[in-house]
């Protein structure tokens, strides 16, 4: 096992604006499963490393844009077990000055340091990703590869993030979780218990989620997404949201990412606040990483004057 299987500690959140209110409230630190492969990642890549070795693929290749939390913990995984790594990039334009923009990029340095290359594509490009023109293009260019798709989500990342889930919390009633593509939430679908329900923050606007989900669950009853919460749609962000983040992370010490992890506890605050869980409902939150994109996000939001993540 490459990537060993691993159970995170559960943390009570005691936070002053849910004071007083019947509901307790646990996050499920995913983000402390390993310094760069952290929270969702870990368990994405955990069995997709496996395959590729049992394969016996010497190269990793994947997709995503220019601050992806993906791109970074591939990167690391590839660097720590052997695999060369290519970076599928959106955005040809990045290419043009290569070496400023990761030196101005954190996610592109950090992989770049870690020995991925890239393949910057243009938008057009990187929308027919999965065509087999294009891997067909990937494949002439860099030999043969094992391929893991944008965010990491396929049927083994499911599988591992049914493992997010221990015995010990089946006595939650409400399991959130941030969403990207998807992968994370359809493992603790998977994992549910009976009496236990999940809901989805997505970090990006439309619905096409719903059918993602139903690609790899095995269940359809026992969760739901609220898509009031996402500021805006995938990496926008607003100081209300900024002033939360840096608020929790001063009341209860723990850092939330800006993109998945702070608009859903966002999200799970506001809604205890308006009295949308009964009383004595247990909350477990899950913490799925991320945490490497906040010095990107904090460039950004330097840039326009506007306050930062402390």
């Amino acid at each position: 096992m490459l990537l060993k299987n691993k159970h995170s500690r559960t943390q009570k959140i005691t936070f002053s604006e849910i004071e007083g209110k019947e509901v307790e409230l646990f996050i499920k630190r995913e983000d402390e499963l390993h310094h760069f492969i952290s929270g969702n990642k870990y368990r994405k890549l955990k069995y997709n490393l496996e395959k590729a070795k049992e394969l016996n693929h010497h190269t990793f290749l994947t997709f995503g844009g220019a601050y992806s939390n993906h791109i970074a913990a591939a990167a690391a995984a590839g660097f720590e077990f052997g695999f060369k790594t290519i970076g599928v990039i959106r955005g040809d334009e990045l290419a043009n000055n290569l070496q400023e923009v990761i030196e101005n990029n954190q996610t592109l340095k950090f992989a770049s340091d870690y020995k991925m290359q890239f393949e910057f594509v243009s938008r057009s490009e990187y929308r027919n990703k999965n065509s087999e023109g294009f891997i067909q293009f990937l494949k002439e260019k860099y030999g043969e590869f094992y391929l893991v798709p944008e965010g990491g989500t396929n049927e083994l990342a499911v599988k591992g993030c049914e493992e997010i889930l221990t015995e010990e919390d089946s006595k939650y009633d409400i399991v959130c979780s941030a969403i990207g593509t998807g992968g994370t939430i359809s493992g603790l679908i998977n994992s549910l218990k009976p009496h236990q329900k999940v809901i989805g923050f997505p970090a990006l606007k439309g619905n096409f989620l719903h059918n993602e989900i139903k690609k790899y669950i095995l269940t359809d009853n026992n969760w739901s997404l609220n898509t009031e919460y996402h500021f805006g749609g995938y990496g926008k962000v607003t100081d209300e949201l900024i002033k939360f983040i840096n608020k929790f992370k001063k009341e209860t010490g723990i850092p939330l990412d800006p993109i998945y992890t702070g608009k859903m506890m966002f999200g799970i605050v506001d809604l205890i606040k308006k009295d949308y869980f009964s009383e004595k409902t247990k909350i477990v939150a899950i913490h799925t990483g991320g945490l490497q994109g906040i010095e990107g996000m904090n460039t950004f939001l330097n840039r326009k004057n506007r306050c930062v993540i402390e």
